[in-house]
């Protein structure tokens, strides 16, 4: 078994130490080097790791350590134990779905947490719309609006007010961020959303996974459907969020 180790922090050598200390295969490196080497098992130590495999766009199944629980990562302290479950083939996976972002049409990103339309300058507001293929949701003032999977749900959009989602339910949160008015809700949606601008007092970007993507002018359809999903790995050791 080929392991692909992702990055070079002090985590990621321990890793590769592990592997190879177990007898097996290791090729580390940024995640496009590791995809090249076609590796049966991604290793990713540390969010940003796990990150970049997803925009590199992994198909082999991905062990997120020290990543958190809506990640079924394992801690740092149990990597030499997990390590040995991959090699001794005691693993098994599951899926967390990866969202497509368009804007007017065109797919300008994949989302593993959420996507975000937000106000550039600091105090600014702007007015957003909430769209489906059946209905308009809503159009509201506000600082910005984010749309997280059930993967994201427990992440920015939980602390904007949002509800944790489980991961099998395959539906969106769309959470309105520093909203004007004070008794706006937020919404699980199932997909896909549609977001625009709706009138700006300044620059709006559009953030994929915390990563800036580009200004969106006012009334440019941004759409987030489910496109896909990311293997990932769960030995003994893996925390999950909803246990």
């Amino acid at each position: 078994m080929t392991v692909g180790v992702v990055g070079e922090s002090d985590l990621a050598t321990r890793v590769a130490d592990a592997v190879r200390d177990a007898d097996g295969t290791v090729e580390r490196g940024t995640a496009a080097t590791v995809l090249d080497a076609d590796p049966s098992v991604v290793v990713a130590p540390g969010e940003p790791a796990v990150l970049d495999a997803v925009r590199a766009g992994t198909s082999a199944p991905v062990l997120a350590v020290a990543a958190g629980p809506e990640l079924a990562s394992v801690p740092e302290s149990d990597v030499e134990e997990a390590v040995a479950d991959l090699l001794a083939d005691e693993w098994s996976t599951t899926e967390r779905p990866l969202l497509s972002v368009r804007i007017d049409g065109e797919r300008v990103a994949r989302a593993l947490y959420d996507a975000m339309l937000v106000t550039s300058e600091a105090a600014r507001i702007s007015e957003y719309a909430v769209r489906t293929r059946h209905s308009d949701v809503d159009q509201f003032r506000a600082d910005g609006v984010v749309v997280a999977t059930p993967t994201g749900s427990t992440g920015y959009a939980y602390d904007a007010g949002g509800p944790a989602v489980e991961p099998e339910t395959g539906v969106l949160s769309v959470v309105p961020v520093a909203p004007f008015a004070i008794h706006l809700g937020n919404w699980v949606l199932s997909g896909p959303v549609t977001l625009s601008v709706e009138r700006d007092e300044g620059e709006v970007s559009l953030y994929v996974d915390d990563r800036k993507v580009a200004e969106v002018p006012p009334r440019t359809p941004v759409e987030l459907a489910y496109d896909g999903a990311v293997e990932l790995v769960t030995v003994e050791g893996s925390r999950r969020f909803f246990e």
